[in-house]
């Protein structure tokens, strides 16, 4: 499951959404998390659903592909969909069994919850598989650029938060792959108690913490040997290039975030 993770990937393609800028698509995901807390109803949130659905469509990243990559986000929402159901006691009882209860807001509630992480998580990971690091450092480096004159390191602030990015699907298959040679050599991880199964995890943590040194260490040699030096005086081969399509996809969220302010109870 967790060498499965896409978090962080680039998948290359020729999608509307690949080809947007990269600065519309970071505001974009900003924006959208800002508007995700507007939905309060059922109807508010079934168009955020549909609203998600159709950028999912327009990325031309199979939805099976998304879900299957996103396993263990998508045990989170499990999770926190029972734990509003059996502890928020608020509304009528719909389930009276031994003891378990289950009341109408917490259903509610736990539905809601779910959508609104689950859209958010589509909508983010979305943005890391169809836009390359490069033009992530770009745009954020871009939309920081007014924070220069406060001489605050953009550049570096840029590239440290792109190269975070890409390092988790990295430490994913490091994971992934140390787990398969325990496993090969007899610990058993994924059975037994849960005080058992983080006894077995410890033995994890300090191969993944050297190997994840060992990374950090071999970019810096070759960020060293290419000659980077920071921001100053650095040109870029890919000039951004903000197109109608940018301002129109902004003009169909902020028409979203005005729908859905409308439709609010």
């Amino acid at each position: 499951m967790i060498e499965k993770m896409i978090f962080g990937r680039f998948i290359p393609g020729d999608s509307y959404v690949h080809r947007m800028d990269p600065r519309a698509k970071i505001l974009f995901v900003f924006l959208f998390i800002a508007i995700v807390f507007i939905a309060n109803s059922v109807v508010t949130y079934a168009i955020l659903l549909a609203f998600t659905l159709a950028v999912v469509f327009l990325s031309k990243i199979r939805l099976y592909f998304l879900i299957t990559g996103l396993k263990p986000v998508i045990i989170l929402v499990v999770f926190t969909f029972l734990l509003h159901i059996f502890f928020t006691r608020e509304g009528d009882l719909l389930v009276n069994f031994w003891f378990l209860e289950i009341y109408e807001e917490g259903l509610r509630q736990g539905i809601f919850i779910s959508i609104r992480f689950l859209v958010l998580v589509f909508i983010t990971s979305i943005l890391t598989l169809t836009t390359s690091p490069i033009s992530i450092t770009d745009g954020i480096e871009v939309l920081l650029g007014p924070f220069k004159r406060l001489k605050l390191p953009v550049h570096e602030l840029a590239l440290m938060m792109s190269i975070s990015l890409r390092f988790i699907p990295t430490l994913m298959d490091e994971t992934g792959k140390i787990m398969k040679a325990q496993m090969a050599r007899g610990s058993d991880i994924g059975s037994g108690p849960v005080k058992e199964r983080v006894k077995a995890v410890v033995p994890l943590l300090i191969p993944l913490f050297v190997s994840a040194f060992k990374r950090a260490e071999d970019l810096a040699t070759a960020m060293e040997v290419r000659g980077y030096r920071g921001g100053a005086g650095r040109t870029r081969y890919r000039q951004l290039n903000w197109r109608f399509v940018d301002t129109l996809s902004l003009a169909f969220l902020a028409g979203l975030a005005a729908l859905l302010w409308y439709l609010r109870i």
